[in-house]
């Protein structure tokens, strides 16, 4: 972030601050520190509604002090007069409940930190080196576990159309699924589809003309390896991409010039753009092309954030690191199951620096499942935990300060579900024992609490507004905590226990079914709605604490939504499309039988095929082959792809067809997968589209607008599978059976 206008914005910063210290230390009452509260939220609107003038960079600063300030504040007045209890068991609830909120404000704090000046890098390209720069050479490593050979081809037949010189790149497949481990084991079944996986695989290298590589046995996971495959590659770079990330064309003409230009850069990351959405949003939201995605956030803004502080870390696929000083480290670390970023903190130990380039140019695929998803959930919270504990940040020699806190941001917000699950359950607490775990009256909570949380949402809001919708991260995080929690304290008691858990990927779903995790879910559900029937009778019985007892229903009324809502995100809806496929907005031709070119519209792509809009009416039945003609600005030429029609679909714009991609040779394989995933172009057009704020209001009235349906889908399908078990075992059903 460029700051201007210095001699004059920066005395005022500094006077704005030393108020902001006066006034914190100064004395008041609840009439006076509302007052005080009111008068720092107009501020921070104001400078908020400021940010777009030339002083933008000061009235960001200011309200990040302003809104912390307020946090501060509310926190010294919770620990000095509101922890008190009569009872033990009371005082546990009242101090579990203050940690849980002082991590929470921790957490905010740090991120306020980290992304106070996100940083936005230069785009660097080859062309712009020196003509006689010697480019460094590079291996692709394209690690694989279980992946369909289909899902494979596509990523190998993409890394080598990178457009980079042919004699200094190789593409490797890195097969942990046909180890000589796998290939003996003692399942027949198992040793078999070892051996045709490898044999499989084997043959796809020698077609595309890539390497093929596997190991003795699976050890270390991922990590494992990528470490026995560095024994057999010799490139000065080396490229990690997961076998369901798909790279643009220009992938490395924006990476390379770093290690080019900067002989200290071990790292160049870049973002994870997601091709489909997760199962929250496909099974609830329903808004991929609408909303930003559940990790946008991280990618666009934390990212950068942390950048700016040298503490942007290794994300374990669409980056290039340097091979030498992988070898310094003995190349990717193990110590624990989020392997990338251990070895990011290990090369930041040693004074290396890392570069984030915020560019989407791999296209991935995220979790199918709610199961897969909280299976990738729970090993980034465990990995993550094992840093924290086996390698102490925070102590760690090496790192700089501003590291150390960067580090510390990531790693603790993956304790969130010890703070989401006391939240959960604290109002409950003192609606069915009455426990006063929040010793406060409604003045000091207007005062206080009230002006705490608004500023905690607006400073939020101007940090991740356009990446994070309101009340979306409280539903990932209500979706999480009651998995993630058991998983950490796992790895509390045995640091070294977790092992690396494969994430699911390109799964179909032949029909809607509950979600087998769905059972702690139905839990809370009921006892938020007790809570409601036993704080209903608590307000009518006991006159004195109904101001109380208001706030603490509001509060469960809050959990109730969230928990109503993940309800419907449990719900697997039917997913038989293998290959997502993205809006697109290019133009082509579709050559039709007597020779005429009808021009047409591709509305979405895949690297299998394409729904075309013709902008005349063409007379096509399913089944009729013609060829596509577009353009392609990935390969910079015009392409001819053969195509079969699968579907015809009147509407009232028109007649829309759905087609399928019939490639006849390599050539016309490359070029379907160039159309789909070859332009980075596109991710930035369809992230930049739905990249934009909303009001807190208006994404309530969404959440809202959008749960009923498939909460109501949910309870249905649950009511006839619980019926249809009744019928025909007349035994205790199995509420989650598919």
């Amino acid at each position: 972030m460029k700051v201007s206008n210095a001699p004059l914005g920066a005395p005022l910063l500094l006077t704005g601050l030393l108020l902001l210290v006066m006034l914190f230390f100064l004395p008041m009452d609840a009439a006076a520190q509302l007052v005080s509260a009111i008068t720092l939220l107009c501020l921070i609107w104001f400078a908020q509604n400021a940010l777009e003038t030339r002083w933008g960079d000061y009235f960001r600063l200011l309200v990040l002090m302003a809104g912390c300030f307020l946090t501060l504040r509310y926190l010294a007045w919770r620990g000095i007069y509101t922890l008190t209890a009569t009872e033990y068991i009371t005082l546990v609830a009242v101090l579990l409940l203050f940690v849980a909120e002082l991590y929470s404000a921790a957490i905010h704090i740090l991120g306020c930190v980290v992304n106070a000046v996100p940083l936005k890098r230069p785009l660097l390209s080859i062309k712009d080196l020196p003509e006689d720069t010697a480019l460094p050479t590079v291996d692709v490593l394209v690690p694989s576990y279980n992946e369909d050979p289909e899902m494979l081809e596509i990523t190998l037949r993409a890394a080598l159309m990178i457009d980079y010189p042919a004699e200094k790149l190789k593409v490797y497949l890195l097969d942990d699924g046909g180890t000589d481990q796998k290939l003996a084991s003692d399942n027949p079944v198992a040793a078999e589809d070892a051996r045709v996986r490898r044999k499989t695989l084997q043959a796809l290298c020698a077609r595309l003309g890539t390497h093929y590589l596997t190991r003795p046995r699976n050890e270390r996971a991922k990590a494992g390896n990528i470490n026995h495959a560095l024994q057999f590659v010799s490139g000065d770079l080396v490229v990690i991409l997961d076998a369901d990330h798909v790279p643009t064309v220009d992938f490395l003409d924006h990476t390379v010039p770093w290690f080019v230009r900067h002989d200290d850069v071990f790292l160049v990351q870049t973002p994870h753009f997601m091709i489909n959405p997760d199962p929250v949003d496909r099974n609830l939201l329903q808004s991929f092309s609408r909303m930003p995605s559940e990790n946008d956030m991280f990618y666009q803004t934390i990212q950068r954030g942390l950048d700016f502080w040298s503490a942007s870390f290794f994300c374990g696929s669409a980056a290039v690191l340097r091979r030498k000083h992988l070898d310094e480290v003995g190349g990717l670390s193990g110590d624990s199951i989020t392997e990338d970023c251990e070895t990011a903190f290990d090369l930041h130990s040693k004074g290396y620096r890392s570069i984030y380039v915020d560019r989407p140019m791999v296209a991935g695929l995220a979790p199918e499942t709610f199961t897969g998803f909280v299976t990738q959930r729970m090993r980034w919270a465990q990995g993550m935990t094992q840093i924290l504990l086996l390698k102490k940040p925070y102590l760690a020699p090496g790192l700089k300060w501003y590291q150390r806190v960067g580090y510390m941001s990531s790693i603790l917000f993956w304790m969130f579900p010890f703070a989401r699950t006391i939240f959960l359950l604290a109002p409950l607490a003192y609606l069915y024992f009455g426990m006063q775990i929040y010793n406060a009256s409604f003045m000091e909570i207007m005062a206080y609490t009230l002006p705490h949380v608004i500023a905690t949402y607006m400073v939020s809001s101007m940090l991740f507004g356009r990446t994070r919708w309101p009340l979306i991260s409280e539903l990932y995080e209500i979706m999480q905590c009651v998995f993630s929690l058991v998983a950490i304290v796992k790895v509390f008691i045995n640091p070294r226990k977790p092992s690396f858990m494969v994430t699911p990927k390109g799964d179909t779903l032949e029909q809607d079914f509950i979600s087998p995790l769905a059972k702690p879910f139905y839990v809370l559900f009921v006892l938020l709605i007790l809570g409601f029937v036993i704080g209903g009778y608590r307000f009518w019985a006991d006159p004195l604490t109904r101001e109380l007892t208001v706030i603490v229903l509001l509060w469960n009324l809050f959990n109730f939504l969230t928990v109503f809502a993940a309800l419907g995100a449990l719900l697997e809806r039917k997913q038989q499309r293998t290959a997502p496929r993205l809006p697109v907005t290019e133009e082509g031709y579709l050559r039709l039988d007597d020779g005429r070119q009808v021009a047409c519209k591709l509305l979405d792509v895949s690297a299998g095929g394409s729904r075309l809009a013709p902008r005349e009416t063409v007379d096509l039945k399913p089944g009729e082959q013609r060829m596509l003609s577009c353009w392609s600005p990935a390969l910079q030429r015009q392409l001819e792809l053969p195509l079969i029609v699968r579907a015809v679909i009147p509407g009232y714009r028109g007649t829309e067809l759905g087609v399928q991609f019939t490639p006849r040779t390599s050539r016309e394989q490359d070029e379907a997968v160039a159309l789909s995933f070859g332009d980075s172009a596109r991710w930035i057009y369809f992230q930049e589209r739905r990249a934009r704020p909303i009001p807190f209001m208006r994404a309530l009235r969404i959440v809202l607008s959008l749960i009923w349906v498939p909460v109501r889908a949910h309870f249905h399908l649950f009511t006839a599978s619980l019926m249809r078990q009744i019928k025909s075992t007349g035994v205790t059903p199995d509420l989650n059976q598919k």
